[in-house]
């Protein structure tokens, strides 16, 4: 008894190497990791871009398909990051930790198959699920045209977040980087050719846009699987050894993990769409100015969102290793840093929104411009809120405590932003702006309330330190 209570004190000086130490080793995490979710959503914006040019029928059948594609993601989300926590926690414990982490992702690729089985199935009625929520026929057509090229991405997408999780608890993101810098270029050739139309090929409109992007995510997936089996060290993992056996206890933990993230962003994802839809009710131009604020506000998220990821990895491995007081100073030092990051990008949209809008949309929709301006406005003032509370959530995962963070969500986006958002926006009769001013509400009720739960669980004197110091080794 004496040998294991001399063990546990003695991690915790051992891992926990200062402020410093933290903010370095999270630096030099996070980078990667937010590049790499700017790769992907640079994905997105390429398509913006694109498609804006050619008209505002395309970019808001984009915008909307898009974001029912989105909320069909959630679940995968949900079990893609459910898999990180888990990964992290079996490298932080050290012993067996090839074993364990192999058998976790060999579980996360089981739960896909299930997964994309009913996510496909829903997006390719993206048309009558559109249609069903008040949208014009037209729109809701081309829409449905974007998706039901876009959906084979898919289990691509999911399967290179299963590995860039993997990659993250080794405290190796570069790989998965270099991946998503090379499908960047592959998308922008692809769009040229199958959206503007290009080398005899026809321009296939907002479907080409789906294609590229459906291509680029199942080459991200082939690379960084590739780059695995090809590193000396990664390859010794095999993580599609005996891929035919099923660990059924390890999916449910991930499942029972995973559900509450993917409900959270099922309720962040699905109130930024439910917003495009209630722009579909104003006008197509208030959608396509939501749409260029909705990618620039997103392009902003990722950075904190990388953010989040190296927290949850760092959270992750403090506590499997058994150090809570790491863990805590992980915690803190990813809210603290991202937080000063989205403070830089605030003063930049406030600054900059017409600058930013004129980049999106063609000259002559002054009228669109001046209104994405406003809401880029908008965008700037929740900047902080946002940032903090997508680290804080991540800080969470890290924990696996997930079940509460689910209640924040709906309680601030749907509780309260959403009815504020509408509220503003028709009987006091503000439109878009007041719409998005509810969104900020919102996003602002969640990161104090996900602060606050971080404080009280991971604080010097609150239940994860002592259930942590507590624990076997």
């Amino acid at each position: 008894m004496q040998t294991h209570t001399n063990r546990t004190r003695a991690t915790p000086r051992r891992h926990a190497g200062g402020w410093t130490r933290e903010l370095r080793a999270t630096l030099m995490l996070a980078w990667p990791l937010a590049i790499t979710n700017l790769s992907q959503i640079a994905l997105v914006l390429t398509d913006t871009l694109v498609l804006g040019r050619i008209g505002e029928l395309p970019l808001a059948a984009a915008t909307l398909g898009g974001n029912l594609y989105f909320i069909a993601l959630a679940p995968a989300f949900g079990a893609a990051f459910a898999a990180s926590a888990m990964l992290a926690q079996e490298r932080g414990r050290v012993r067996h930790h090839m074993r364990e982490m192999r058998r976790t992702v060999r579980a996360a690729a089981w739960l896909g198959i299930p997964l994309f089985a009913l996510l496909g199935a829903l997006l390719w009625n993206t048309g009558a699920i559109l249609v069903a929520a008040g949208q014009d026929p037209a729109l809701a057509a081309e829409a449905q045209r974007y998706n039901r090229a876009l959906l084979w991405g898919m289990p691509f997408f999911y399967g290179f977040a299963v590995l860039r999780g993997f990659l993250a608890a080794l405290e190796r993101p570069v790989p998965a980087l270099w991946v998503s810098g090379l499908a960047i270029g592959l998308n922008a050739a692809l769009l040229y050719l199958l959206v503007a139309g290009g080398f005899g090929i026809p321009s296939l409109g907002v479907m080409g846009a789906g294609i590229s992007s459906a291509i680029a995510n199942g080459s991200m997936l082939v690379a960084l699987a590739g780059w695995i089996m090809l590193d000396r060290k990664l390859s010794r993992f095999r993580l599609m050894g005996r891929f035919w056996r099923a660990d059924w206890r390890r999916i449910g933990e991930m499942v029972a993990v995973g559900l509450p993230i993917a409900g959270s962003m099922l309720l962040e994802i699905g109130i930024f769409s439910a917003t495009a839809l209630v722009m579909g009710w104003i006008s197509p131009s208030a959608v396509a100015a939501h749409a260029v604020a909705l990618q620039v506000a997103s392009a902003c998220f990722m950075v904190p969102m990388g953010i989040g990821q190296a927290a949850t990895a760092r959270v992750g491995l403090a506590a499997g290793a058994g150090d809570a007081i790491g863990a805590w100073r992980a915690g803190w030092v990813a809210i603290v840093l991202s937080g000063g990051f989205m403070a830089l990008t605030a003063t930049a949209l406030l600054l900059l929104a017409d600058q930013v809008a004129a980049l999106f949309l063609a000259p002559e929709l002054t009228d669109t411009r001046a209104l994405a301006a406003t809401l880029l406005m908008v965008a700037g003032v929740f900047q902080l809120s946002d940032g903090v509370q997508a680290v804080a959530a991540g800080a969470l995962r890290g924990l696996k405590d997930t079940r509460l963070p689910l209640l924040f969500a709906a309680l601030g986006y749907w509780g309260l932003g959403l009815p504020i958002g509408l509220g503003l926006g028709f009987p006091a009769g503000w439109g878009p702006l007041g719409v998005w001013i509810g969104l900020a509400s919102g996003l602002a009720i969640v990161a104090v309330l996900m602060t606050l739960r971080w404080a009280q669980l991971a604080g010097r004197e609150g239940p994860a330190l002592r259930r942590l110091t507590a624990q076997p080794g």
